[in-house]
């Protein structure tokens, strides 16, 4: 999952290697956070949230049978 969305974002932004994701499990749910360069979050928000928001359709469509439910954090 974390290679996921490393893909889909590094992919939109202007500093790929400033593209970190850090997963945090917790008994009920497994957090992404997800941090960009400065000068990027405005491409991973996008207007109105929409990009953000079809990166976590992605996410939580892609999560697996594990039980827990997959949260995406953009900082």
């Amino acid at each position: 999952m974390k290679a996921l969305i490393e893909t889909i974002v590094t992919s939109l932004v202007d500093h790929p290697k400033d593209v970190v994701v850090t997963e945090t499990e917790e008994n009920e749910k497994v957090v992404y956070h997800l941090a960009v360069n400065q000068e990027d979050v405005g491409k991973v928000i996008g207007k109105n949230g929409r990009i953000a928001k079809a990166i976590r359709t992605v996410v939580y469509a892609a999560k697996t049978d594990s039980g827990k439910r997959i949260y995406l954090d953009i900082m």
